[in-house]
């Protein structure tokens, strides 16, 4: 099975992503800030997945409310960044990549 276009996006992500992580302090974690609706939104990202042909997907939090983003790979833009971890006891989350099956 060949690369499509919304999985090689994936990968590109998910290696960006990672590599983001291995240089965080303890204390933070991974938040993206998207700048394409109208005014800048951070979103605490848990999770990535994708759809074939042109579809990622963005799961995580927009102001302590469950979100999800949904973008065609043309639109993707936006900026890696640290929050401060919510609860200090716990780990720092580390986001999630979700592969589609073979199906996808």
């Amino acid at each position: 099975m060949g690369f499509t276009f919304a999985r090689l996006t994936f990968s590109n992500i998910m290696a960006q992503i990672e590599e983001f992580e291995e240089h965080l302090d303890d204390d933070k974690e991974v938040a993206v800030l998207l700048a394409s609706f109208g005014s800048s939104i951070l979103m605490t990202v848990t999770g990535i997945g994708f759809q074939n042909p042109e579809l990622v997907y963005f799961y995580g939090y927009v102001d302590g409310k469950e979100s999800q983003l949904i973008q065609h790979i043309s639109q993707i833009n936006f900026l890696l960044t640290s929050v401060d971890k919510e609860d200090p006891e716990k780990p720092s989350r580390r986001i999630g990549f979700i592969a589609p099956t073979e199906d996808a």
